[in-house]
């Protein structure tokens, strides 16, 4: 990975213009996506699956939240103002994707191609499909589950969790009119819809895909190969699509912005997408949804778990985030009002990181260890930052309210 070259991350084909939060005037855009969200996990699911309901009842929703929360204005459609900028999200997706995701649709094709070549061998490929279901189903009932626990050790906290955003930059957002107590619910309902959509690419490739008993044993092996290298370049196609989520007016509008919508908490975990680009983030850059069905459901299910756990920023609130995971992973900064780091900003540098922190977490791929290099190298950041030293003094302050 080149991490000087800043043209190979930050190339743009439309215009450059930078976005963290949602205004009144994208009413209609918001509208539209949730439309077009709730068109795409009915098609993805089928209008008869229960995943289907639920992501169609979400994105309305979260469409009558947007007018709640920041308001209604009526103006021309961004979507409309520029329509390129839809041309060229499409090309900065496909442009990025890594060899690791081709290698993944390899093997599934070659799978797909031993069972039409042997027709009569014991493939079982109705029940590896009915077993694979299943298992992201319960996967996604899990971590539901978890995320309703989390849902209402925030309920139980909501003048603690107030006071705490009211010293940040969330002070801009947060005020009597919309009630913390429905913050808390937004970010519920962002994090269990971004969930459901997520998974809609997964289900498209069981329904049309067939996976074999008879391969079992080798694509397993061969998956967890993929999953390990996807690990050692997940850092790198994740800043080009992040760094484009934010400088992409469009993209962000569209696809991002849902992930900063919410309070910084928990409850929005998923994979660090909004609702629409989920989708384009299983579809078109990881390769989890082409693993055979049983190891995507392990590997989701360690994704969004981690997810969750890790964007846990309001202190004193289960699940409670340790202040050596505040000072090892940075990307607390970036729900905090500053717009890096794009990458997952990890530190295991840092001077507060002690080696025990470091062994525990030795199994993470070397380029995760410190990823935010690529944000020290290509921007200038610092970690040592005002919005970082705050919320230290926050989770200082607060941490065992």
């Amino acid at each position: 990975m080149n991490e000087a070259d800043a043209g190979k991350y930050h190339w743009m084909l439309g215009t450059r213009q930078a976005r963290t939060v949602y205004y009144r005037k994208d009413f209609i855009d918001y509208t539209l996506m949730c439309i077009a969200n709730a068109a795409l996990v009915a098609a993805s699911f089928g209008p008869r699956h229960p995943l289907a309901w639920l992501g169609v009842a979400l994105s309305l929703l979260m469409a009558a939240s947007f007018a709640r929360r920041h308001g209604i204005s009526i103006t021309t459609p961004l979507i409309l103002k520029r329509p390129q900028d839809a041309l060229y999200m499409a090309l900065y997706k496909l442009a990025n994707i890594r060899l690791v995701w081709f290698a993944a649709l390899a093997l599934l094709a070659a799978e797909n191609l031993f069972i039409h070549l042997t027709p009569s061998w014991p493939h079982h490929t109705d029940l590896i499909r009915t077993i694979g279901t299943w298992l992201l189903i319960i996967h996604f009932v899990a971590l539901s589950a978890y995320r309703t626990v989390i849902l209402i050790a925030h309920l139980r906290r909501t003048e603690l969790i107030r006071e705490i955003l009211m010293q940040t930059a969330w002070r801009k957002a947060i005020d009597e009119k919309t009630g913390m107590t429905w913050e808390v619910f937004h970010a519920y309902f962002t994090g269990m819809l971004a969930h459901v959509v997520m998974l809609a690419p997964s289900f498209l490739v069981l329904r049309y895909a067939e996976f074999s008993v008879l391969a079992l044993p080798v694509t397993l092996a061969l998956n967890v190969l993929l999953y390990v290298k996807w690990g050692n370049t997940f850092n790198d196609w994740f800043y080009r699509d992040h760094w484009v989520a934010h400088n992409s007016e469009l993209e962000f509008v569209y696809l991002h912005g849902p992930h900063h919508d919410a309070i910084p908490s928990g409850l929005i975990g998923c994979s660090g997408n909004g609702f629409i680009e989920g989708y384009f983030r299983q579809a078109l850059g990881s390769p989890m949804p082409f693993y055979n069905p049983a190891f995507s459901a392990v590997s989701f299910s360690l994704d969004v778990l981690g997810d969750i756990d890790m964007h846990q920023y309001i202190p004193g609130i289960f699940p409670k985030m340790t202040l050596e995971d505040l000072h090892a992973i940075h990307h607390s900064i970036h729900h905090y009002g500053r717009i890096e780091p794009y990458s997952f900003g990890v530190k295991f540098d840092h001077p507060n990181v002690s080696d025990a922190y470091r062994k525990k977490n030795r199994f993470l791929p070397e380029q995760m260890k410190n990823s935010i290099r690529i944000d020290e190298r290509l921007n200038g950041f610092d970690w040592n930052n005002p919005t970082f030293r705050q919320i230290v003094s926050l989770f200082e302050k607060y941490h065992d309210a």
